[in-house]
């Protein structure tokens, strides 16, 4: 069994190109019928069969939600790979009183530790409204960090905003990793793409990239080119694909870029290339 470039978090080996799932559930970034027909597409065994392949070439960490369908599916990976998968859960949960009891902090953690999660990170929708620009701070966010190191989870932060990179290290909070939106186009990004390049270099603890190819606006080869030749070696990056032939173009690709090789991978064909076939290959 084949093993991807790894990094540490918190003490433990993650793979460096990590499973991303918003297309297995249906988050395209792109439209509500594209949503509709990756959730109309993606049952437990398509998603098993992309988890297969992403396993069996090393790469066995998979960010997501507690999304029945998924875990499903990565316990059926499991079984045929022989491999144990190390998840990342990025929860929401109530901040304020008064919201609905299953999504009180204590038992949106304890329901991520009964999944198996490694490290859990608050969702962005929970992080980015807790950080206070004018105080630099990140609120409450002690109380939660704690909450999971009591459960035996890795903490870090799933965030949009590139201050809770430079906040928590400014302050020690307790978390062992940041998620990052990372693409050479800006894609949902808040500042400029140099700027954030910058952040994730001078960044105290390790750095998980996410929208590498911008929902689909960048070419694998070139959005993935960009991410991996721009990051440091204890930094991730997580790409979400929708079949077993995309997991293994997004894997041979990332290997390539990796040790510094000019990707051979097949290209599409159509007839407007025609004129250029077996001229330019």
């Amino acid at each position: 069994m084949s093993d991807f470039a790894r990094t540490t978090v918190g003490g433990v080996s993650l793979s460096r190109l990590i499973i991303g799932t918003n297309w297995f559930l249906g988050y395209s970034h792109t439209s509500k019928a594209k949503d509709i027909f990756i959730q109309n597409y993606q049952t437990r065994k398509n998603i098993a069969d992309v988890l297969t392949i992403f396993m069996n070439a090393g790469v066995d960490t998979i960010m997501g939600t507690q999304a029945p369908i998924l875990h499903d599916a990565i316990r059926d990976a499991q079984e045929r790979t022989g491999r144990k998968a190390k998840l990342i859960i990025t929860p929401h949960f109530n901040i304020l009183p008064g919201g609905e009891p299953e999504n009180e902090p204590e038992r949106v953690f304890d329901r991520c530790k009964e999944l198996g999660t490694t490290v859990c990170m608050p969702h962005q929708c929970v992080t980015d409204i807790l950080i206070d620009r004018m105080h630099n701070t990140i609120r409450d966010i002690d109380k939660y960090t704690r909450m999971i190191r009591e459960r035996e989870m890795i903490p870090g932060l799933s965030t949009h905003m590139p201050e809770a990179v430079t906040i928590a290290d400014a302050t020690g909070t307790d978390v062992e990793t940041y998620i990052q939106i990372y693409n050479a186009v800006g894609f949902l990004m808040q500042i400029e793409v140099d700027w954030v390049m910058r952040i994730i270099k001078n960044a105290k603890k390790p750095v998980i990239t996410i929208k590498p190819l911008a929902a689909g606006q960048l070419l694998p080869p070139v959005g993935l080119a960009y991410v991996w030749n721009t990051i440091r070696e204890q930094d991730m990056v997580t790409v979400g694909t929708t079949t077993p032939d995309e997991a293994k173009e997004v894997i041979d690709l990332s290997i390539d870029f990796l040790n510094r090789r000019m990707p051979n991978n097949e290209l599409q064909t159509t007839r407007s290339k025609k004129s250029i076939t077996n001229r330019s290959n």
